[in-house]
């Protein structure tokens, strides 16, 4: 099945990510019908599009010529039915299996099995998904990065079932579109919401042992790790009904690994509606005149940065040992598909994979909690003073 800039692109779902999704397509010249069973939601894609690409040609980035293409080449429809001519259609729609095997079986129905059907989960089993079709071989996770018109990473996912030919076409078409394409296998998170979770997990499990507050290790996240927001500057943007849901996936996913489980304080935050930024309140207050300040202490800093870091190589190298993901994969994925600064395993080596696996060894002791055991290839690396490159 090949697919090239004639091929006809589906998106399921006008939200955010969906239609970002429909905008990057139709950029690459494709034709695309974008679905959606709730027509306000489609009006609003529609509005947002025409915004977004005018604000693209006053700032230059594209021409006139070229957003009116781009408006040219999408079509907003209300019946599904619709998606008959596609090649490839994307599902971009709320995070529930149940839900998504439901519209699988009926896209396959529609497309009449002549058509690569391709799930944007960021947590849920590509495998599962495509148990819902009678031809499983043609269905994979093709998973965006919000906002998908600037975020360059893709995760290519393979279900257990999809044929290898039909991996490497959608891994070109996305290379077509300008995006970095990343192979991973299909586990819970794929790689970057797996390698991802000590990032925002253990920050707050220091936030919830009271060794600092909020404010100050987001700054040594930021001044010390060199990152661009703070764990808790990224939760409240991203929002905490996403990004709890996402944590108490996985960990469900990894039968409840002590690694991943997710954290009574953000729990209370979706209980009581605060989201973040989009309900003015979350871990921050966004209605208060003034920010709460960092207490600048550079040593309880570099113990925050410390034990972050050292989570966060781990999984890292989990990762890689559980053939996630290779090498250059695992970090291009990190750094384009969530800004971190550097790859995580040219981190390690920087810092010492023995250094890793000697906080990692310490917090386990201290703890007793399995949420610190090292990775297998760390404790061997270490004992054989290796380096990931």
């Amino acid at each position: 099945m090949e697919l090239n800039s004639k091929s006809v692109i589906g998106i399921v779902g006008s939200g955010a990510m969906g239609s970002g999704i429909a905008q990057v397509a139709a950029m690459a010249g494709h034709q695309v019908l974008l679905y959606d069973n709730n027509a306000p939601s489609l009006q609003k894609a529609k509005q947002n599009l025409a915004s977004t690409l005018a604000k693209l040609v006053e700032k230059q980035k594209i021409t006139q010529q070229k957003s009116d293409e781009v408006v040219s080449h999408i079509s907003f429809i209300e019946n599904i039915e619709g998606l008959k001519p596609c090649s490839l259609v994307i599902e971009a729609i709320v995070e529930n299996l149940d839900i998504k095997k439901q519209v699988f079986s009926q896209l396959e129905k529609i497309t009449e099995g002549k058509c690569i059907l391709a799930t944007n989960t960021s947590s849920l089993s590509v495998t599962s998904i495509a148990a819902a079709c009678e031809k499983p071989a043609q269905v994979l996770g093709i998973h965006f990065f919000n906002p998908a018109p600037l975020m360059p990473l893709v995760e290519i996912i393979p279900g257990i079932a999809t044929d290898t030919n039909i991996t490497q076409t959608c891994k070109k078409l996305i290379e077509s579109w300008g995006k970095l394409p990343v192979l991973c296998k299909d586990t819970p998170g794929f790689i970057v919401n797996r390698i991802a979770r000590p990032f925002y997990g253990e920050a707050m499990k220091i936030y919830e042992e009271g060794i600092a507050d909020i404010p100050t290790i987001d700054w040594a996240m930021k001044e010390i790790g060199g990152f661009k927001m703070g764990p808790f500057e990224l939760t409240d943007l991203i929002g905490h009904d996403v990004n709890y849901t996402v944590t108490k996936t996985v960990w469900k996913q990894f039968y409840f690994d002590a690694r991943y489980r997710p954290n009574l304080c953000q729990k209370r935050l979706v209980e009581a509606g605060f989201y973040g930024r989009k309900s003015n309140k979350g871990f921050y207050d966004y209605t208060a005149i003034e920010a709460p300040q960092p207490k600048k202490d550079e040593a309880v800093g570099k113990e925050i940065f410390t034990r972050i870091i050292a989570m966060l190589i781990n999984e890292a190298a989990d990762a890689l040992y559980m053939q996630i993901g290779n090498r250059e994969d695992i970090d291009l994925a990190m750094t384009k598909g969530v800004n971190y600064p550097k790859g995580l395993l040219k981190w390690a080596d920087e810092i010492g994979v023995e250094t890793i696996y000697q906080q990692l060894k310490n917090l386990h002791t201290d703890y007793g909690d399995d949420r610190y055991r090292p990775s297998i290839l760390l404790k061997r690396m270490a004992t054989e003073k290796k380096k990931f490159y």
